[in-house]
């Protein structure tokens, strides 16, 4: 299967210190010929930080795609109602984030995005980069390992020795696993040594 044509909302929340593997996987996106439409939480633009300002992410992110920033809940809406999109990724997903996908929980852009595209029973693929994957948060990666038209792609823990409780997507599998969500399919090994 190709990305071909494919229209992909990428949503970008705040694990600022991948943003760089990441934007080499949507620069990959839109060289396979994907559509990608970009979707952020609030804190992607308004928080500098010592892996870049946020405003240079967004003038990245516009250059990239060609398309305007989804940047509000107002805008994030009519995803569901338009049914525009084939599939959303949700890349680097933070584990704040994933908390409130678990939980239904709606406040920014990001989140209006997965609960708009849900509603059309499509897939919505998760690359999560949280400290506590294996914490606290482990309970809502189990939740949403287990629910329909979620799909991750394959992680692992990132600095075992020392941060046990963190995990990282894989994010070069990026393709890879929209491939498989399009088929309902989760790509499989899901949890693999990160390097």
């Amino acid at each position: 299967m190709s990305l071909q044509g494919l229209k992909i909302g990428v949503a970008l929340t705040g694990s600022h210190c991948t943003f760089q593997i990441v934007f080499n996987q949507i620069e990959c996106l839109v060289n396979q010929g994907a559509i990608v439409y970009p979707i952020i939480s609030d804190c992607v633009s308004k928080t500098d930080t010592r892996f870049g300002e946020g405003q240079n992410w967004i003038s990245r992110l516009k250059e990239l795609t060609g398309k305007e920033i989804i940047d509000t809940i107002v805008k994030a809406e009519p995803i569901g109602p338009e049914d525009f999109l084939d599939v959303i990724l949700v890349a680097p997903c933070t584990g704040n984030t994933l908390a409130k996908i678990a939980n239904g929980l709606v406040d920014t852009p990001v989140l209006m995005a997965v609960k708009a595209h849900l509603r059309n029973l499509k897939p919505v693929v998760i690359a999560i980069s949280t400290n506590d994957g294996l914490g606290i948060n482990a309970k809502n990666l189990g939740l949403l390992l287990n629910t329909k038209n979620i799909y991750f792609v394959p992680f692992g823990q990132d600095s075992p020795f020392k941060k046990q409780n963190s995990l990282v997507a894989h994010m070069e599998q990026i393709s890879n696993t929209i491939i498989e969500a399009l088929k309902n399919r989760q790509l499989q090994p899901l949890l693999v040594e990160y390097k």
